[in-house]
């Protein structure tokens, strides 16, 4: 098969890997029909991840049909169309079992593009199928439902659910990436007061604005003035970071109200000031986390039932050979535009083949 394969810092391509096969009665192989880029995959391509070896396929999102399965699986078969979810769940051990799956102890967690080969290829081995893959409604385009492999249900666990966002809140989304926006939009499903988008990009906050924010601020101190102005100076109740750097941080922590909420979802590498002697006697709470995709099957019904907007996140899509133009595309997306990219075409029907017709002679 053809694949993305990691070999070092700064350097993929697109060549000739190893096929899939199954090495677990819990496996599964799926046919590859759409993925999509991640920031941490862009992390991983610059070393930032030194866990991810030389050889290693990229890529921890994708739907696609299942073409083989181990004798152990149960909810999945040949031929259905699913998405493959970017954490894995044993479903056997302690933290599986209260449903913390991302920190799955028996070979799950995020391990597809990480630990193990990815999804950046044409087929991908999956383990522990029955609970890392979510069978798809025929009417869900696949361009769609790829974006609930990871930014959806992240955005959505580790940002709203883990900020406890309730009808009425004023919320502020620091960071209008694809994870602040896919805040912005399941936020949305708990009916805030208000929703106030903060980014560098004058584009990003365009389609903050277009997937339900309220209100927009450039970062700095016109984001602190215009939080503080909408809430009489009290503070926004819930504040999303999904940035990942020191600064946005620290200035989620003085946006936020007396016994409010910071839920932090951006990817760290350097140290934030913690500042402790203001946020003391605030009772402020402050979450972190990996996400678990526990929310998966929700989201998904909510999108089937058009409760939850996902498409207008896609600004480009490529062929699935065409991947390290897409990297290109989407790591320069300051420049670009880009906030999503979707590579593959949808190929839901199964291969028929037929018979000719003879013609007269022959």
């Amino acid at each position: 098969m053809k694949a993305l394969v990691f070999h070092g810092s700064g350097k993929a391509a697109w060549e000739d890997a190893a096929d899939p096969g199954i090495q677990d009665a819990t496996d599964a192989i799926v046919r590859v029909d759409a993925v999509t880029i991640c920031g941490t995959d862009l992390h991983i391509l610059k070393g930032d991840v030194p866990e991810v070896r030389p050889g290693t396929v990229l890529g921890h999102e994708a739907v696609g049909e299942i073409v083989e399965v181990g004798s152990d699986v149960r909810t999945v078969r040949p031929g259905d169309r699913v998405l493959v979810s970017c954490i894995t769940a044993c479903g056997r051990c302690r933290f599986c079992r209260e449903g913390t799956y991302g920190q799955c102890r028996d070979g799950g967690g995020w391990i597809l593009g990480h630990l193990i080969d990815g999804t950046q290829a044409e087929y991908v081995r999956v383990p522990h199928a029955d609970l890392s893959t979510h069978p798809l409604p025929g009417a869900l385009e696949s361009k769609d439902a790829v974006l609930l492999a990871d930014i959806f249900p992240t955005a959505y666990e580790v940002g709203v659910l883990n900020g406890h966002v309730r009808p009425g809140d004023t919320v502020v989304v620091v960071g209008a990436g694809p994870i602040g926006l896919a805040a912005i939009a399941t936020a949305r499903l708990y009916t805030p007061e208000k929703i106030i988008a903060v980014d560098l990009a004058p584009a990003r906050l365009d389609a903050a604005k277009h997937l339900g924010a309220d209100g927009v601020a450039l970062a700095g101190e016109e984001a602190e003035e215009l939080a503080a102005d909408l809430t009489q100076g009290l503070g926004a109740d819930v504040v999303i970071e999904a940035v990942g750097v020191p600064e946005s941080f620290e200035m989620c922590t003085r946006m936020v109200r007396p016994g409010g909420h910071v839920a932090n979802v951006g990817v760290h590498g350097k140290p934030a000031t913690l500042h402790l002697e203001d946020l003391w006697i605030k009772n402020v709470t402050i979450t972190t986390g990996l996400v678990d995709t526990h929310s998966t099957p929700t989201l998904l019904r909510m999108l089937a039932a058009g409760h939850l907007t996902t498409s207008s996140m896609v600004t480009h899509t490529f062929p699935l050979d065409a991947m390290e133009e897409a990297y290109d595309i989407f790591s320069r997306a300051a420049d670009t535009g880009a906030l999503k990219v979707v590579l593959g075409v949808p190929q839901h029907d199964a291969l028929t083949v037929r018979t000719p017709t003879a013609s007269p002679g022959r």
